[in-house]
C-alpha cells in the first residue's frame, strides 16, 4: 500500500529533530505518534491541501518509519480514504504526521508528552 521508501516534508522533518533533541525519540516513532495523534483529532487529508513537497532529507523504509504500527497504520489510512489513489498516500500519511507533530513539537521532556497522551 505505501511505498517502501518514504519521506516528509522538510519543515516537518526539523520539527521531529527538533523533538528528538528535546526528549530523545527518534523521528521515526515521533512520526508514529504523531499519525495517530492527527487521526484521533480528527484531522481529514484533502487534494486541496497538497502544497506541500516531500522534500525532507530522511527517506527511510516504511517498517523503519512505521515500525510495529505498519499494517495498522495502512489499514487506518485504507478505512479513512478508500477512494484515493494508492500513489497519493504518502502525500496522506505526510500530511497526518504534519498534523499531529503540530501537537507534540512543543514538549521539552518525553514526561510532558506522555502526560499530554494520557489526555
Amino acid at each position: 500500500m505505501l511505498p517502501n521508501r518514504m519521506q516528509l516534508s522538510r519543515e516537518t522533518e526539523e520539527q521531529l529533530k527538533k523533538l528528538k533533541v528535546y526528549t530523545g525519540i527518534t523521528p521515526n516513532v515521533a512520526a508514529r505518534l504523531a499519525f495517530f495523534r492527527s487521526v484521533e483529532s480528527k484531522f481529514r487529508y484533502s487534494p486541496e491541501m497538497d502544497s506541500k513537497k516531500l522534500d525532507g532529507s530522511l527517506v527511510l523504509d516504511k517498517i523503519t518509519w512505521l515500525g510495529e504500527t505498519l499494517q495498522t497504520t495502512e489499514l487506518v489510512l485504507k478505512m479513512l480514504y478508500p477512494q484515493i489513489e494508492q500513489k497519493m498516500l504518502i502525500k496522506v500519511w505526510a500530511a497526518h504526521v504534519e498534523d499531529g507533530i503540530a501537537a507534540l513539537r512543543n514538549y521539552k521532556s518525553i514526561k510532558h508528552i506522555v502526560l499530554a497522551l494520557k489526555n
